[in-house]
């Protein structure tokens, strides 16, 4: 089984790049995405994120970040970019910057947005992994999500990306969506199974504020259908040997998101595009460091004309949050000396809380390690705001 060990994380860090465009905004999502009106052109998206990632480039060397262990194309729709576009940004990076031996390259696709040889173009650019946005296999479930893929894309993108060789890939999944029942949740994750993903990433549809779902909300399922959908979804995953080893991450062992992973772990990541937040730990010496957070400009406009972003240095108590916000997602949670690696401080400062959790079954502390209880998977909220 994959380790779930930080100590891989150590001395490398994860660039993450934002490509903010969709051919249209899907009503449930609030990610940083546009439709591109102001008809901004490949070529000055590649220039920019180019110049980002050099004027970072001090700051990365101040980290003490040997190596990049995995790079994100995220959006919006990256697959909109080119195979070429992906390969001069690809390259730029690693005349600057060392990539691990067994280095992770992910890219976000749509169903909606691939081509008879756009997987061939991927894989001859450096790309190794794929997270497809299946979301259902239902046309009906589809259109309701406003997407622009009907089923038949899926498959015919799922099998591309099999024929061209991508052993890695991920199918992103949804459930609890606006008229589905429970057969119809398991129908979708039956398909999504048929072919064999080394990743699932099944999630339930959560309606956020600032999206055409909040303004006019859709008649979702009730509470008992979405618990009984996600036990037997569970249940099913399970009998078919995927480890739910985060909380809404599903894989094969050895297949674990290496670019999620060092977030979950609280591991150093640059940001690069509008929007695209970083994490970077600056070293005095070897025990004394601080932790900055960097964001870039929110609007492709303000970015893409504009050299300012905020960089402030985290505070304690932001620190510590941080940390147990994203370990405490992960089924086996944290090693303790861990903690005290990522943050700097002793575990002491937060012993009182955590002996609280354990005590209402929210944490198991062992010797060595530290993380939830299938009670405090289920009321993960709860247990992580005990740490604000």
């Amino acid at each position: 089984m994959q380790a779930l060990t930080s100590n891989c994380y150590k001395n490398t860090i994860s660039i993450y790049i934002h490509f903010p465009w969709c051919i249209k905004k899907c009503p449930y999502c609030d990610f940083n995405s546009y439709i591109n009106n102001n008809k901004i052109s490949e070529q000055l998206y590649i220039k920019k994120i180019l110049a980002d990632f050099d004027n970072n480039l001090e700051l990365l060397l101040k980290s003490n970040k040997k190596k990049i262990i995995s790079i994100f194309f995220g959006g919006g729709t990256p697959s909109l970019l080119s195979g070429q576009a992906v390969s001069q940004i690809l390259n730029h990076i690693n005349k600057k910057f060392t990539f691990t031996s067994d280095l992770e390259i992910t890219l976000e696709v749509n169903p909606g947005t691939i081509e008879q040889d756009s997987m061939q173009n991927y894989r001859a650019s450096g790309i190794t992994r794929i997270s497809l946005g299946a979301q259902s296999f239902q046309d009906d479930k589809l259109k309701l999500l406003g997407r622009i893929h009907k089923s038949r894309d899926i498959k015919f993108t799922i099998n591309n990306i099999i024929k061209h060789n991508f052993s890695n890939f991920n199918i992103d999944l949804m459930y609890g969506l606006p008229n589905q029942t429970i057969d119809d949740a398991i129908y979708d994750l039956q398909e999504a199974l048929s072919f064999s993903p080394p990743h699932i990433s099944w999630y339930q549809l959560t309606i956020e504020p600032n999206t055409s779902f909040y303004k006019t909300p859709p008649k979702l399922p009730n509470d008992e259908i979405i618990w009984n959908t996600m036990q037997k979804g569970l249940k099913i995953l399970k009998k078919n040997n995927y480890i739910n080893y985060e909380t809404s991450a599903f894989a094969k062992p050895n297949y674990y998101c290496k670019h999620n992973l060092n977030y979950w772990q609280y591991g150093d990541y640059l940001g690069l595009g509008p929007g695209a937040h970083s994490k970077i730990t600056t070293y005095i010496n070897n025990d004394n460091f601080k932790i900055l957070r960097l964001v870039k400009p929110k609007s492709p406009k303000s970015y893409f004309y504009s050299e300012a972003y905020e960089q402030r240095i985290l505070t304690k108590q932001e620190i510590i949050f941080e940390f147990m916000l994203n370990n405490l997602r992960l089924k086996e949670g944290f090693l303790k000396e861990d903690f005290m690696h990522r943050t700097s401080f002793n575990l002491d400062c937060i012993l009182d809380t955590l002996n609280f959790a354990a005590a209402k079954n929210l944490l198991k502390i062992t010797s060595n390690r530290i993380k939830p209880t299938p009670l405090g998977r289920r009321f993960l909220n709860d247990l992580q705001e005990l740490f604000i």
